[in-house]
């Protein structure tokens, strides 16, 4: 089998990356090798960085995956993807065999590997996967915006969840990265989404890209949302902001029989207005992740400009420079998303 020597980033544990040099191997059956072009620094990412998931993914471990990339080769049994294809990776590997899976919800398999972290990720130069989880990209789209279609994905998972219908009122609790892609492709769906959130720089980003905002820091946000919908509510609203705060709010502003997705991890279990729930027969769904058919309209979004993807990119770093990378994204709060560039010029 043969072996290309490559540079990867290895997370060590206390806040630091060290760049080792390592054999890549050949991909193996049914496996992909991608030459990895750009990948994004994510929330979870940011979470190990921090050795809040040290018990998972241990202190040598290559993290990463919202990627873009170019295939370098196929292992045997692969025939509907071919080298120079340009590419990203759903990284979710599914069992197969169990009630999930079984059922057609792969991406909530009872044993689920997420790739880049129960798995060595995209933090390298070449980086092989299973050929189930690859997507085709046009060839005209920018690897660097492609980098985007990963948490673009998370993002169409929530609004197909939720069944945005144009027209409807929408509100976003939490302008982070994510609440500004669910923003958007709310928007998309026809959606008049107004995001709520407590940093002002946030909010000038969502005001850039045509949201109505506000601050419950200033603003009495469920009354707010009443009184711009005709004391209706909100038809759909998404929690992101992973706070007790946010959780309050996204009873108190949902219309009758609205939709409340929950797309924030919370650190703690949250205190829930059940009455609320009664009174106005409210629906609570859950959004984990993201299926196949959320990657390939993630794809389209991207392609088209659907997504703002220039206004989402904060800065773009190279794999020598990770390390400042985490850090500087520790003390800016108003990033939405850093790139690490994994190939030199």
């Amino acid at each position: 089998m043969s072996t290309t020597e490559i540079s990867a980033a290895y997370y060590k544990g206390n806040k630091e990356f060290a760049i080792e040099k390592i054999m890549a191997a050949a991909p193996k059956a049914d496996e992909v090798q991608i030459e990895v072009a750009y990948c994004g620094i994510c929330g979870t990412d940011l979470h190990a960085f921090h050795g809040s998931m040290d018990a998972r993914i241990g202190h040598h471990r290559i993290i990463g995956h919202e990627m873009s990339g170019v295939i370098a080769a196929v292992g045997e049994g692969v025939s509907n993807l071919k080298a120079g294809q340009h590419v990203v990776v759903r990284p979710l590997d599914h069992c197969g065999d169990c009630p999930a899976c079984e059922a057609g919800h792969i991406h909530i398999c009872h044993n689920l590997k997420f790739l880049g972290l129960d798995t060595d990720g995209a933090f390298q130069q070449l980086w092989s996967v299973p050929a189930h989880t690859v997507h085709v990209l046009p060839d005209d789209l920018s690897l660097a915006h492609a980098a985007l279609v990963e948490p673009v994905s998370v993002a169409c998972h929530d609004v197909r969840r939720a069944n945005v219908q144009p027209g409807e009122d929408v509100l976003v609790i939490g302008g982070g990265p994510i609440g500004m892609l669910v923003g958007m492709v709310a928007k998309q769906a026809g959606g008049n989404v107004t995001i709520s959130e407590v940093s002002e720089a946030r909010l000038a980003i969502a005001e850039k890209l045509g949201f109505s905002t506000l601050n419950p820091l200033n603003d009495d946000v469920p009354a707010c949302v009443m009184e711009m919908t005709g004391t209706k509510g909100a038809d759909v609203v998404f929690e992101v902001s992973g706070t007790q705060a946010g959780v309050n709010v996204m009873t108190e502003a949902a219309a009758c029989r609205g939709r409340i997705v929950m797309v924030a991890i919370h650190a703690t279990k949250p205190e829930v207005d059940m009455f609320r729930f009664f009174w106005r027969e409210l629906e609570l769904l859950g959004a984990r992740v993201y299926a196949p058919e959320d990657y390939e309209k993630a794809i389209e979004l991207v392609s088209s400009g659907g997504i703002d993807a220039e206004t989402m990119i904060t800065d773009i770093g190279s794999l020598d420079t990770i390390q400042s990378s985490f850090e500087a994204l520790e003390n800016n709060p108003t990033a939405m998303k850093s790139l690490i560039k994994l190939q030199a010029d």
